[in-house]
């Protein structure tokens, strides 16, 4: 381990690209903490302190606000964070799989997928500006609403510039802002480390970590007593912690990287003057293919509702309406019946809108190669079919239990919800997936560098051949080891520092 990381720095393009992306990351961080003009972001700071933890990170909100890493409840410039390019992707994404012309431009190539980035910026400044508007007017006109339980009386008034100059200028702003994190984002692809979208959202959910182990410590360190009994039980719920954290992580790493990999054999063909000999390969379905989107979805459709529930019984007085407004939040047993039901059917849309076996089927049929024992063409399509649907079950009950694991931990055994969003959630999979993916890609550039022993202590594999084989077998055991590593060394510098304070 330690010869690979010696090796990771020894390269000189690679430890600038290291460089520079944190050099971004920084800058991102400054913009996510400077508060739009006329914003006076105190009396939010006062009235989240006074918040439960779960307040701070339930609801929609609360999930935007992850993903800006923290800037939204911040009023900053960058307070929309990189969320309005991501609806505006997925937004082209469903118009490709529903208009042909859209469709077309995906399958053109470099071109093609230039043309369909460039119209990705142009829905993503539309998205800025009405998401701008909205933002600035529920900051001056009606911030009880956007934060319930907000009181301009008590807490003070978050916009302290006149409503016409904040109405003007705070879009545009934030428009700026999400301009600037694209921009950002494309230099980490291009001069970086790692896909830039997902390093900013990444960096962003991280940037809650150390308060949520500040509150691990306040756990340990616990209330009263100070008996050997006392000490030796928080000492065991610590571990106790620490190993499911453990296996939540492995799982996510396992589910992850999971596949099934479809046998595909190719027969001789000529193309041309050229004859190309036939061979194996594999198809991979991935067990997750539709990521995180489900739960966002999810948690978007039944948040709108609560809402309108609410709202209604506020005006009428209807208790028929409290009582369905009480049933759709969290802590309901029917929120979360209906909240795995929606992960379930989101998942299984997404997978039908994003993956067509007879497209697959038809390229496979084009290009000569078959699955053995299938025929080509409309059985080969059935199959695939048949195969992603058993694996989109799969996939889908792993997100419903990822998504539910912070709050189960928070109701059931009274965990502070800034430490129970560690064990599961949106956040811990997108980071865990991320990091996946920048490992892969720096393995890639070692092996490229003729690395070629990366992580084989004792063992040299052919030149040219990364850790992946031509039948498409991979060697996982870094990446879990990786990850289990750096978790028992941060583990155990904290569970030392932890029982020298109980000790002293």
């Amino acid at each position: 381990m330690s010869v690979a990381f010696a090796k990771f720095f020894a390269v000189k393009d690679l430890r600038k690209r290291l460089f520079f992306t944190l050099l971004v990351v920084f800058i991102a961080r400054i913009g996510a903490n400077i508060p739009i003009p006329g914003v006076d972001p105190l009396p939010l700071r006062n009235f989240f302190a006074d918040r439960s933890a779960a307040a701070n990170g339930g609801g929609l909100v609360g999930l935007y606000n992850m993903f800006t890493g923290g800037a939204f409840l911040k009023g900053a410039v960058f307070g929309l964070g990189i969320m309005p390019y991501i609806s505006a992707s997925i937004i082209m994404q469903l118009l490709g799989a529903a208009m042909p012309s859209l469709a077309r431009l995906q399958q053109e190539g470099d071109s093609g997928r230039q043309r369909i980035a460039q119209y990705t910026r142009y829905l993503t400044l539309a998205v800025c500006l009405v998401q701008g508007l909205l933002l600035a007017a529920a900051l001056a006109r009606y911030p009880c609403k956007l934060f319930p339980g907000f009181d301009v009386g008590e807490h003070g008034s978050i916009v302290i510039a006149s409503s016409g100059l904040f109405f003007a200028i705070a879009p545009v702003f934030l428009t700026a802002g999400t301009m600037i994190l694209v921009w950002l984002g494309d230099q980490i692809s291009r001069s970086g480390i790692g896909s830039g979208i997902s390093v900013l959202i990444v960096v962003g959910i991280l940037s809650s970590m150390p308060r949520s182990f500040c509150q691990v410590f306040g756990i340990l360190r616990g209330s009263g007593g100070g008996s050997s009994t006392t000490v030796g039980l928080r000492v065991a719920i610590f571990m106790m912690m620490v190993v499911l954290l453990l296996a939540v992580i492995l799982s996510m790493v396992a589910v992850t990287q999971g596949q099934r990999k479809i046998p595909v054999q190719y027969a001789k063909r000529m193309v041309g003057n050229r004859l190309y000999s036939g061979g194996g390969a594999f198809l991979p379905l991935k067990v997750n293919y539709s990521g995180v989107m489900p739960i966002i979805f999810a948690n978007a459709l039944l948040l709108f509702p609560q809402q309108i529930f609410a709202y209604l019984c506020a005006a009428t007085g209807v208790k028929f309406f409290q009582s369905v407004a009480f049933h759709l939040s969290q802590g309901s047993a029917v929120y979360y019946g209906l909240y795995g039901l929606l992960i379930f059917a989101f998942s299984y849309l997404w997978v039908s809108l994003m993956f067509h076996p007879t497209q697959v089927a038809d390229e496979l049929k084009k290009n000569g190669g078959y699955v053995p024992s299938i025929r080509p063409g409309a059985p080969t399509a059935q199959f695939l079919d048949f195969i992603m649907t058993r694996l989109t079950f799969a996939g889908a009950i792993f997100l419903m239990l990822t998504a539910l694991m912070p709050d189960f931990l928070y109701f059931s055994f009274h965990v502070p919800y800034g430490v129970a969003i560690l064990f599961g959630g949106t956040g811990t999979l997108i980071t865990v997936g991320v990091l996946l993916e920048m490992m892969r890609q720096i393995e890639a550039y070692l092996v490229q560098k003729n690395y070629d022993v990366f992580l084989k202590k004792g063992s040299r594999a052919p030149r040219g051949l990364s850790v992946l084989d031509g039948a498409g077998k991979r060697d996982s055991r870094f990446l879990v080891v990786a990850v289990a590593a750096a978790l028992a060394v941060g583990t155990l510098a904290a569970l030392f520092r932890v029982l020298w304070r109980l000790w002293r």
